[in-house]
C-alpha cells in the first residue's frame, strides 16, 4: 500500500531539512499529489520553507475519478488535503496528514491514517532514530509553528 503525504507532513520534514526520516519510515512507497508538491513549493518560494531533496517522493496525478473527488472535498479542504484524500479513497492508500479536517474525513471514509508524530515514533520504534534525536525534530518543528499533540515521542514507546 502507497502512503501519500499532504502539505503539512511535507512541510513539517523540510523545516527540520530531513525528508529522508519520511522515506525511511515505510517499507511502502512513499509518495504525494501534484496539489500537495505545489503548496510545499508555494512555502519554498516564499521562504517558509527551506527547499529539500524530494526527488526520491512518487508524484501522483489525479484521474478524471478522482477529479471529481477532489472537487468535492475541496469545498472544504485545501488542495493538497483534498487531492491526497481523493487519491487515498480510490486507490485504498494509506494519508499521512496533520490537518485535523482531512483526518476527521478520512476516518469516516476509513482511510488509514499517519502523520508526524506517527512518522517520528516509527522512527523511534525502529531504531532508526534516537528518541532524544526525534524529540529535538520535534521540538524544532513545533518552534517552527507545528500545532503538535505531544511534546515529547516518549508516551508513544509505552
Amino acid at each position: 500500500m502507497t502512503v501519500l503525504l499532504d502539505n503539512t507532513v511535507l512541510s513539517n520534514f523540510s523545516i527540520v531539512r530531513r525528508p529522508d526520516l519520511v522515506r525511511a519510515a515505510f517499507v511502502e512507497q512513499v509518495g504525494t499529489t501534484e496539489q500537495a508538491f505545489q503548496e510545499m513549493q508555494d512555502g519554498v518560494a516564499i521562504g517558509k520553507i527551506p527547499a529539500c531533496d524530494w526527488a526520491w517522493l512518487a508524484r501522483v496525478t489525479l484521474t478524471p475519478a478522482e477529479e471529481v473527488q477532489f472537487e468535492t472535498f475541496y469545498e472544504y479542504l485545501g488542495a493538497g488535503e483534498a487531492s491526497c484524500l481523493a487519491v487515498a479513497w480510490e486507490r485504498g492508500y494509506r494519508l499521512a496528514t496533520d490537518d485535523k479536517d482531512a483526518r476527521r474525513l478520512a476516518r469516516q471514509l476509513g482511510i488509514s491514517l499517519a502523520g508526524t508524530i506517527g512518522i517520528l515514533g516509527i522512527l523511534v520504534k525502529q531504531g532508526e532514530l534516537p528518541l532524544v534525536e526525534g524529540d529535538r525534530l520535534l521540538q524544532e518543528m513545533i518552534a517552527a509553528g507545528y500545532r503538535s499533540p505531544l511534546t515529547t515521542l516518549e508516551a508513544l514507546l509505552l
